[in-house]
Order: structure tokens, then sequence, then C-alpha cells
């Protein structure tokens, strides 16, 4: 026997003005006003998007994200809530967050760390952000690094 799931959108609270490309999976997750979700996103339980927000195909964000406003996220980008720090899944209570503040833009194929990013933060594509980011500029490489300010 098999348990089959179907893409599904369920239990999501939208803003207005927010366009879905299916399939999609959305659950129990916010999407604030004025956004725009890709086809082949997964978006779980307890993540919030603020308004202004692009999404892009085959993003996952996972829960306990949270993106704030006028941000884009590149193709592919993958969130992460587990560090795995003893060599394992720690499980769903030690899941961590990760908070992604106004005006950040996600290059394609990154992977985020559960981490914070400040305002004003550009990653390049491909980038794996495994520290916090308090100061704007762009970041790029494996582990994100400072490159330059932005002008």
């Amino acid at each position: 026997m098999i348990n089959l799931k179907k893409i599904q959108i369920k239990s999501v609270k939208f803003g207005t003005n927010v366009k879905v490309i299916e399939p999609v999976n959305l659950y129990q997750c916010i999407i604030d006003s004025n956004c725009f979700i890709g086809p082949f996103v997964e978006i779980q339980k307890d993540a919030v998007l603020g308004k202004n927000n692009r999404v892009q195909s085959h993003t996952f964000i996972c829960s306990k994200v949270k993106i704030g406003n006028n941000c884009f996220i590149g193709h592919g980008v993958m969130f992460t809530n587990d560090r795995f720090e003893k060599g394992k899944p720690s499980g769903k209570n030690k899941f961590r967050s990760t908070i992604i503040s106004d005006n950040v833009y996600i290059g394609s194929n990154s992977t985020i760390l559960p981490i914070k990013i400040c305002s004003k933060v550009v990653i390049g594509a491909g980038s794996v952000v495994t520290k916090n980011i308090t100061k704007p500029g762009i970041y790029c490489g494996n582990p994100a690094k400072f490159l330059r300010s932005i002008k």
C-alpha cells in the first residue's frame, strides 16, 4: 500500500494580491500581500513571508523561517532549520529559526542555515550562509563571506 499525498495549499494565511504558480506545497504558513510564489516551491508550517517578496521556482522554505519585506529568493534556494550538531537530525523540538530582514536578495542555489541576515544584503548564487550577517553588503562563497559594500 502506498500513502500518496497530493500537492496542496492548505491552511495558508494569504495577504492581498498574492500570485502562486502551481504545483506547490504551501501549508500552515503566512504569505503577506504582493508576493509571488513560483512553481515547485514548498513553504512549511510556521514560515512567514512579509510583503512584496518574490520566491522563484524549486525553493524550499522550512518551518521557523521568517522573511521580511521586499526580498528576492532565487531559484533552488534551500533553507534549513537543523544543524545536525550531533551528526544526525536533532528533531522537531530542537529546530532553530532563520530571520531574513528587509531588502535581502538571495541568489539561486544558495543554502541558508539557521541564522539572521540584516537588511540590505545580497547573497551570491550558490553561496552557503553559515553565520549571522550583521553588516549590509554583498556576500558570496562557501561559507559566504563579505565581498563588498552595496553602492
